[in-house]
């Protein structure tokens, strides 16, 4: 599954969407202090009010939004793995309402067992299809293209903290009188789900019930007890992990220095692959991979080092990276260069204008550009190279 496929639900999440309907809402409260279910409440998602239905509707979009392998992580199922959440995910979109509610009741022990809060949370499931129309095979045939549909049933699950109500001074304009008002009901936080995921995964039209798309509550902070033991996940690598895989084999392997003009090499060689599967799972890199990118970037390499750092870093000679882990955004001002006089942004297609160079026994560093630049609204003054 991949961030066009999840772009593709996360746009359908809208009212009056003929394209996407949910059937059921499922609703539970948790106490932070027993960590036992308090209440829970299943519902036709059509009986709640407008509002809510947006209110929802938006907490669902943000617990698809995040970009994959930092916030949203596509998990193979562990295979034989005891009361399977798989299994139970599974049972529950092909039953009937209320053999789906006792199967969300049986993942919501999964997810409070050894858990605790700070607060008490609010888990919620939907149970929803998703249409999308095919593509006509004859253009000239007069069949609507919402005549035939790909049909997509899932479920999505968010789960949400609490906040204790506001505690406010009113005045009162009838009794001419200030009052102390404090509300006793607990609000929902809908905009900060802490986490969720979707089940099944879905590639090229096809439901994949063998994937399941988790979603952390931040970038790069999955929670991996969530991820083994409420979900039955393999084991993940972020993107942050993958990358640091990554310069750390460099590192074994050339050394702690290299020039920008070598590392922008690097990555215009990396983000070319990225961009030639673009249409495709983005492609990813072994150490013989690693070891054609060196050569081609012009450092000299024996495969047998490359091989030994994949080994000694990861553990796993055939370890492989995943290519848009390691570049930053490639058009982006996304990779930074620190000094104690200033900080530099720029974009990593813009590195090889970059140079370290030594003039008069200091180092400075040197940046090529094509026009004037500019301080404060003057433009420098050009000198030449040593005045």
């Amino acid at each position: 599954m991949d961030k066009k496929d999840i772009t593709v639900i996360r746009k359908q999440l809208k009212a009056d969407n003929d394209l996407l309907k949910i059937s059921d809402i499922f609703n539970v409260y948790i106490m932070k202090e027993t960590t036992d279910i308090y209440h829970h409440q299943r519902q036709p998602f059509e009986m709640l009010d407008s509002d809510q239905q947006e209110l929802f509707m938006n907490n669902f979009k943000k617990v698809l939004s995040g970009q994959m392998n930092e916030k949203l992580f596509e998990l193979k199922f562990q295979r034989d793995a005891e009361n399977s959440s798989q299994l139970i995910l599974h049972r529950g979109l092909l039953g009937s309402g209320e053999d789906w509610e006792t199967q969300m009741l049986l993942m919501t022990e999964k997810m409070i067992k050894d858990n605790s809060y700070e607060k008490d949370i609010v888990i919620t499931f939907i149970r929803a299809e998703h249409m999308k129309p095919m593509k006509r095979s004859n253009p000239d045939s007069e069949e609507s293209g919402r005549d035939a549909v790909y049909s997509h049933p899932f479920i999505l699950c968010s789960v949400n903290k609490t906040e204790e109500p506001k505690k406010e001074i009113q005045f009162d304009y009838i009794e001419k009188e200030f009052k102390y008002k404090i509300e006793v009901d607990p609000v929902i936080d809908l905009k900060k789900p802490m986490s969720g995921f979707l089940f099944p995964c879905f590639t090229n039209h096809t439901s994949d019930v063998n994937h399941i798309l988790y979603a952390a509550g931040k970038a790069n902070e999955p929670d991996y007890h969530f991820i083994e033991e409420v979900l039955n996940g393999e084991q993940i690598m972020t993107a942050k992990e993958d990358k640091a895989v990554f310069e750390e084999v460099i590192k074994n392997v050339v050394g702690d220095q290299l020039s920008p003009s070598t590392l922008a090499a690097v990555y215009s060689e990396i983000n070319d692959s990225i961009e030639e599967n673009e249409e495709d799972e983005s492609p990813k890199l072994d150490y013989k991979d690693v070891e054609r990118i060196l050569t081609k970037s012009g450092e000299q390499v024996d495969s047998e080092k490359v091989k030994e750092a994949f080994h000694l870093i990861t553990d796993d000679e055939s370890y492989e990276l995943k290519a848009s882990s390691i570049v930053p955004k490639y058009k982006s001002k996304s990779i930074k260069i620190s000094t104690k006089v200033a900080n530099i942004s720029i974009s990593p297609q813009d590195l090889q204008y970059v140079k370290q160079v030594n003039y008069n026994g200091k180092r400075c560093i040197m940046i090529e550009v094509e026009e004037d630049a500019e301080i404060d609204g003057f433009k420098m003054l050009p000198e030449a190279f040593g005045e």
